[in-house]
């Protein structure tokens, strides 16, 4: 009998992955229509005003040119906001493109150019010229927060701060030690390695076959067919590949819109690419501004915890993100004042960029804690240890499971923190100066509503079908593990097809879920597979699995059989063949226990510990060790869930040392949109990264007991860097990213 211990959770190679190596691997601008017309963007050189003229008449004469869109010719569209809003759409008004001679941020699409090839219509698209009545722009977070303000409408409940707890003041006031402090982050682009792009094949009766990057193709779906007046079932949406996504590919696109609008309107299948530069202008972190103070008393036990953030939103819409709300559930602590509010500013709406607003706020928290740590003089773990908690505060609620002192300890020993001196500058490595720091991090364990069928052929081979998507993160691979655990076959033998909007329902893939959403609806729909076989095996002449019940049957080696005793049983093709079926196929749906979610609060943990070099004379940073500890759930698969983590601490080193978007306040124009001047991690940055999975058991996060890998990783590793530069250096440095010449200009801590 195949052993099920080494299906799920061992390190399966990407069932996808030799299409990818091989370039066989298409994604959504590799698609190609014959007689296909493209279009390019002509984009605003302003970032707030309004546009007087737009003179597109050599761009028009340009060989090859079909038609040029502006705000005075655009196809109709849809009136209504909420025809706009998409699955994850924000409160506020939904960007329209090309709606009116409005100008709401640099880089925003004023024109858009159809042509014969993608050179014709990239060219004409530089030789339209716009004239503008342009308005002084506000893009400052730090100079414009005093306009802040709290978000009329949350966009998600859990967003809200909760309730202060005790009176924070008086015992901040009261404590003998303290610290108060302000973060800034600047804003953080995405730059996934695929452009976004949109392929949209035209077929008779209207029907459209779109070949899109985002992060769910039924959010696309439901999105052009709202904005266009479209029947659902004449519409399908493929994203069969995502190089890259991050969050930024949650929302639908302005190529999407334009690609679909110029399809509708000349009747013909249509390509829309990105460039690199309007990347830049898409979803972001947002700029914030965070004052984090905590009291705490000779022992180092809390007595006060206050976090007040304010972070960037568009003048349309008002982008939420759980900034602070972490300091109230990640320690114990009776007295906690959480506040949280947005600026408007003329910039384009931020998105969900990995671990939105924990990758933010923790960094704080964790430098503030750090800060804390140094002021009560107690080791920063230990400070960390003495105030943990099992118990979400925030909510008052139970927690599922939380293994952070496993993450603590086994991290710790890994790491040698037992060796680490306590004084600031006084651990060198010959000209380098050596720093040790380390963070907690915490995102939650969430699940949603997902659908998922399966079909078991009388030869033994699976399918599995979901309209989830990869973007990278392995959902091929562990939809495809979980499903040959159920039926007791190799990984080869399972096919598994997702991302089509025509297959069963699923929410976009983000936060985490869809490994504990899709993957619950593929074991549902295996299991009901398996019941559906008890009931037809049941019904043959002398079944010896007559008295059976659901729970009592497997399927081991191609038989359904007893648990207990596998010589009871029949041949899977000769059930089948009884009941007159090729296959047996079963769909079933899923979504969070409510009775649960009432009682408890689920959560990924994980301890971060980081080891930077310093020349001192120079200033240059190098993180030469990395060991993160992470407690999430059940691991089903070792080598795509050690990729994920390793992806989310590099990301967490480019927000800890390199990643900021240059704005020249003065016109508000982004400065570096291009991946020369934009700086993330290359190959040279990256040296050593472990990763420790500690053992933990929860069923009650998920059907299959996962919390999701792809947020938690990054979660705290800019602080850990942040607290090991100053560990280093003495030199406590607020304003990510923490650059050589902010180093060599700050003063020691004395």
């Amino acid at each position: 009998m195949l052993d099920r211990s080494k299906i799920v959770g061992s390190p399966v190679s990407r069932i996808d992955g030799p299409l990818k190596v091989t370039g066989a691997a298409k994604y959504a601008a590799e698609h190609f229509e014959p007689g296909m017309l493209f279009g390019h963007v002509a984009l605003a050189t302003i970032a707030a005003g309004r546009i007087l003229a737009i003179d597109t008449r050599a761009a028009e004469r340009l060989q090859g040119v079909v038609k040029i869109y502006t705000h005075e010719n655009r196809p109709k569209a849809a009136y209504r906001d909420s025809k706009w809003k998409d699955a994850v759409a924000l409160p506020g008004h939904p960007f329209r493109p090309l709606e009116n001679d409005r100008v709401l941020f640099d880089g925003q699409p004023v024109a858009f150019v159809v042509a014969e090839t993608p050179e014709a219509a990239r060219d004409a698209a530089g030789l339209i010229h716009v004239h503008y009545a342009a308005e002084t722009p506000n893009t400052h977070i730090v100079a414009e927060q005093h306009n802040s303000y709290e978000p009329p409408v949350a966009r998600m409940k859990q967003f809200l701060p909760p309730p202060p707890r005790g009176d924070a003041e008086a015992a901040f006031a009261a404590a003998p030690h303290k610290v108060s402090a302000d973060y800034v982050l600047p804003g953080e682009h995405h730059n996934p390695m695929e452009l976004f792009a949109a392929t949209v094949r035209f077929e008779d009766e209207g029907r459209l076959t779109i070949q899109d990057k985002t992060q769910g193709s039924q959010n696309s779906r439901d999105y052009v067919c709202g904005v266009f007046g479209l029947d659902p079932d004449k519409v399908i949406v493929k994203n069969d590949f995502v190089g890259g996504a991050f969050g930024q590919a949650l929302r639908p696109k302005h190529h999407l819109f334009l690609a679909v609008m110029a399809s509708l309107d000349l009747s013909r299948s249509m390509k829309v690419e990105m460039t690199r530069r309007e990347m830049f202008y898409l979803s972001w972190r947002p700029s914030c501004v965070q004052t984090v103070s905590l009291a705490a008393d000779d022992e180092g036990y809390l007595q006060a915890v206050l976090h007040h953030a304010v972070h960037t939103t568009s003048r349309h819409e008002d982008y939420q993100e759980n900034v602070a709300n972490w300091s109230g559930l990640a320690y114990k602590c009776d007295n906690v004042k959480i506040s949280y509010e947005l600026v408007k500013l003329d910039l384009a709406t931020p998105g969900d960029m990995r671990a939105p607003g924990a990758a933010s706020g923790v960094a704080a928290l964790e430098t503030a804690m750090d800060e804390l740590a140094c002021e009560v003089g107690i080791d920063p773990l230990e400070l960390r240890v003495r105030n943990f908690v099992h118990r979400d505060q925030n909510q008052d609620k139970a927690i599922t499971s939380k293994a952070l002192h496993a993450c603590y300890r086994e991290g710790a020993e890994r790491f040698g923190w037992v060796a680490r001196s306590p004084t600031p500058r006084s651990m060198r490595d010959g000209n380098d100066l050596v720093g040790w720091g380390m963070a907690g991090g915490i995102w939650e364990a969430m699940m949603s509503k997902g659908e998922a069928k399966v079909r078991l052929s009388a030869d033994g081979h699976v399918t599995v079908s979901a309209a989830a998507s990869d973007i990278g993160t392995g959902t091929y691979t562990i939809l495809g593990q979980l499903a040959a655990e159920v039926f007791d076959c190799p990984i080869d033998a399972v096919t598994v097809d997702i991302g089509r909007s025509n297959l069963p329902k699923t929410g976009v893939e983000g936060g985490s879920w869809t490994a504990a959403t899709t993957g619950s609806a593929v074991q549902a729909a295996a299991k009901a597979v398996v019941k559906t076989l008890l009931g037809h095996a049941q019904s043959m002449e002398n079944s010896p699995l007559a008295e059976a019940s659901e729970e009592q049957v497997e399927i081991s080696e191609g038989r359904l059989v007893l648990e207990a005793n596998h010589q009871v049983g029949t041949a899977i093709a000769d059930i089948m063949a009884a009941a007159g079926l090729d296959a047996v196929e079963e769909q079933a749906k899923v979504g969070p226990d409510i009775l649960s979610m009432r009682r408890y609060a689920a959560y990924s943990h994980s301890a971060v510990f980081v080891e930077v070099k310093i020349d001192e004379e120079l200033g240059v940073v190098r993180v030469t060790r990395v060991v993160s500890a992470v407690a999430a759930g059940r691991i089903l698969n070792a080598k795509t869930a050690r990729s994920q983590i390793l992806g989310g601490v590099v990301m967490g080193i480019g927000m800890a040392l390199h990643e900021e978007g240059l704005i020249d306040h003065r016109t508000g124009r982004i400065m570096n949109h291009n991946l020369a001047e934009y700086h993330v991690p290359a190959h040279a940055d990256i040296h050593d990264i472990d990763v420790i999975f500690v053992e933990e058991q929860d069923q009650r996060a998920s059907p299959i007991g996962v919390k999701g890998l792809g947020e938690i990783g990054i979660v705290g590793v800019a602080a850990a860097v942040s607290n090991a530069i100053f560990h280093a250096t003495g030199k406590r440095i607020r304003n990510l990213p923490i650059t050589i010449d902010k180093i060599l200009e700050s003063e020691a801590v004395q």
